[in-house]
């Protein structure tokens, strides 16, 4: 990216985690570029949602400092931050019955002025989303009668109406069937390398916390790979997604094959 492409979007700079006692990860830095994709791997808690927080700017490095659009968490008013990164959380609590397009128009917040209420164009930006994700149709379903992959769907959508230039993604195929798991992939990977509306701005990027290797392998251009005993490897897709690597990570031996052009891991 050159200069006059402005800042990345997001950057981490010698950044460390410890929780308690526990180092989560050792100091690493990264620089993500408008139209890529970075993919977190690693065990059962080794901290992939933690660091997702951070770089989300919801807690404190431990060491280093992380960056958005150039800036420090404390340089951005609250506001600005949300609607340049929106966070998908891992689990989706609905504890009130509520519709589908009242959920979805929550995205729509950060666009609102204090006493706002949403107008026809957030209307229409909220049906879309729904559309993008399958879910055209189900506007006045209740959350509360929809299955798990369903609801999955809706919180995609809301963050889609939210817009952001950056989404941090925890787990985004949960309780996805494999047709689905497919289709977000392909649908937040085509958004990142879409032009981007105005050529004075960046185009978008993503962050995804994943747990099958082989998405990563095909989705990701940057891959941050936790061993969870506070060892991390952050990079470039395919110098992280070696077989080594992955097998000291995970504690399982793994193999790499090439199948039609597209590199897939199996367990030895």
């Amino acid at each position: 990216m050159s200069a006059a492409d402005g800042p990345p979007l997001l950057e981490a700079e010698r950044l460390a985690l410890r929780v308690g006692e526990r180092w989560l990860c050792c100091e690493f830095s990264l620089e993500l570029a408008p139209g890529e994709c970075l993919a977190l791997l690693g065990p059962n808690g080794a901290g992939k949602s933690t660091l997702l927080h951070t770089l989300a700017g919801l807690r404190e490095p431990t060491v280093g400092e992380v960056r958005l659009g150039g800036l420090p968490y404390a340089g951005w008013p609250a506001l600005a931050a949300a609607r340049f990164r929106g966070l998908l959380a891992q689990q989706q609590p609905d504890h009130f019955a509520a519709r589908v397009l009242e959920t979805v128009l929550i995205g729509r917040h950060p666009h609102l002025g204090r006493w706002g209420w949403e107008g026809g164009e957030d209307l229409a930006i909220a049906r879309r989303a729904l559309a993008d994700v399958g879910l055209a149709g189900f506007e006045q379903r209740d959350l509360l009668t929809l299955s798990g992959g369903e609801r999955q769907r809706v919180a995609i959508a809301a963050l889609l109406a939210q817009a952001p230039k950056l989404f941090l993604l925890d787990e985004p195929t949960n309780h996805l069937d494999l047709h689905y798991q497919i289709a977000v992939l392909e649908l937040f990977r085509g958004l990142c390398r879409a032009p981007a509306a105005d050529e004075a701005a960046p185009g978008r990027g993503a962050v995804m916390v994943l747990h099958d290797i082989n998405l990563a392998a095909r989705y990701a251009d940057q891959v941050i790979l936790l061993d969870g005993r506070g060892g991390v490897v952050a990079g470039e897709r395919d110098a992280v997604l070696r077989a080594d690597l992955l097998s000291q990570a995970f504690g399982h031996p793994l193999r790499r094959f090439e199948f039609d052009g597209r590199v897939t891991f199996l367990p030895d």
